[in-house]
């Protein structure tokens, strides 16, 4: 559904199944996956690559050549820059063109979350499941599973897919360094190794594992 309100570029391409509010504008050969949500006066730009199922909330500033994977959420007012050295003006005074300078773009991996006003200053990686708090200012890449907030954006925690800060499950960690996080909401363990973390792998269980069925008289005859 777009909305009559809302500027598409002739090039540009939104599945059918997506949803385009009004005033938002999406420029030439940026892309719109499946189910993705563009909220009132957003801005997509020129050549930027939205995954399925994101959610980029009301006059969201999203400029090229950013790229957003599947599953990534934007915040109200959130701003993702492409200029590392912002000027108007050329040092002799003319006005600066497209030409006179080199585009940077932010990458948001799968399921990470942008907060409300945030600011991500490209070029930075904003790795999966990953939280940037309101209104931080992020100017560094940021790891999966991270919770950053701040000015400059700085780690404080970590998040689980549910986007719920993890609880320490051990206070000191063990001689390797490894520490074990836990999400209040699922239960999933998570792995913390060297400033990573990652899921803890479920362990299947094996035939042997299986308990041993009683015997019936048939079988002890």
């Amino acid at each position: 559904m777009i909305e009559p309100s809302a500027d598409i570029a002739p090039s540009a391409i939104v599945a059918p199944s997506a949803r385009v509010w009004h005033l938002a504008q999406v420029r030439e050969n940026a892309r719109i996956g499946e189910e993705t949500i563009v909220g009132r006066g957003a801005y997509i730009g020129e050549g930027v690559r939205v995954g399925k199922r994101c959610k980029i909330q009301n006059y969201a500033l999203v400029y090229e050549p950013a790229s957003l994977a599947d599953g990534v959420f934007v915040g109200p007012a959130a701003v993702f820059t492409n200029d590392h050295a912002p000027r108007a003006i050329n040092a002799d005074g003319s006005l600066k063109s497209a030409s006179d300078w080199d585009r940077v773009g932010v990458t948001v991996e799968r399921g990470a979350a942008i907060g409300a006003r945030a600011v991500c200053v490209a070029p930075v990686r904003i790795g999966e499941w990953a939280s940037v708090g309101a209104g931080a200012v992020v100017t560094r890449d940021v790891a999966p599973y991270a919770l950053v907030v701040g000015v400059p954006a700085r780690r404080v925690g970590w998040v689980g897919e549910a986007g719920l800060p993890l609880e320490a499950s051990d206070d000191a960690g063990n001689e390797a360094g490894e520490r074990t996080w836990v999400c209040p909401a699922s239960g999933r363990r998570y792995a913390e190794r060297d400033g990573a973390l990652s899921p803890e792998e479920v362990q299947a269980s094996s035939p042997n594992d299986a308990e041993t069925p009683h015997q019936t008289s048939e079988d002890q005859q």
